[in-house]
């Protein structure tokens, strides 16, 4: 990775705040951030520090009040759903909490769904991605028959499907053990390698020593960065 390539994903001074009655909470505080093509970004903190709400700003997910995000350049905040939704699915792969899988489908057809959904179905790549992620022997199965470490690396293959330029991922080994998060983190690195840049919320300290960088989140906004 070089310091000096252009960003793969930048945010600039995101505010975020939530109304409730007359009260007004903020859930990001002027948080600014650049993550570089081949770099992994650990983003911690406290539950209700802002982490989730960071991330799904950065996915265009959800619109800041305030600031911008770009990726690769072209400005992703401040469109209408349809344009953000048309550049994620090209260019960020999103693997949520609550997962990115459709139940009902084999593993084969949620990654064919992702990249109808980008405008391009290339049965190639689907196989690359599943050889990657060591699922190749799963194409056929729906989620409900896979193991936790298997729909952690089932939600990796979806957010690749489109090879994009980066990949945000929301606690993908919240629910795993040493030996699956270790596997897990070790694809993620495979990943970053070949040059996608790549942000993931994690509580665990292993994950945010094993980044390039990492930035910590209190009340919305990053008070401290390594």
């Amino acid at each position: 990775m070089s310091g000096t390539a252009p960003a793969a994903l930048e945010a600039r001074d995101l505010y975020r705040f939530f109304h409730s009655g007359d009260d007004e909470t903020f859930a990001l505080r002027g948080v600014s951030l650049v993550v570089r093509p081949g770099e992994l970004l650990a983003v911690s903190g406290p539950s209700g520090s802002g982490k989730s709400t960071l991330l799904a700003c950065l996915a265009g997910l959800d619109e800041p009040d305030g600031g911008t995000v770009y990726c690769n350049g072209a400005r992703l905040s401040r469109r209408d759903e349809r344009e953000r939704a048309r550049i994620r699915a090209r260019s960020i792969g999103v693997q949520l909490q609550v997962g990115n899988l459709v139940d009902h489908l084999t593993l084969g057809q949620n990654i064919a769904l992702a990249q109808r959904l980008a405008g391009t179905v290339d049965g190639s790549v689907a196989a690359g991605v599943l050889q990657r992620t060591g699922l190749d022997d799963r194409v056929g199965a729906r989620p409900g028959t896979l193991s936790g470490g298997e729909l952690a690396r089932a939600g990796l293959a979806v957010a690749l499907a489109n090879s994009p330029a980066v990949i945000v991922l929301d606690e993908p080994t919240g629910e795993l053990d040493s030996e699956r998060t270790e596997e897990v983190m070790s694809l993620v690195a495979e990943i970053t390698g070949g040059g996608t840049a790549a942000v993931i919320v994690s509580h665990d300290a292993r994950t945010a020593a094993s980044a390039d960088r990492a930035i910590e989140l209190l009340d919305g906004a990053v008070v401290a960065e390594r």
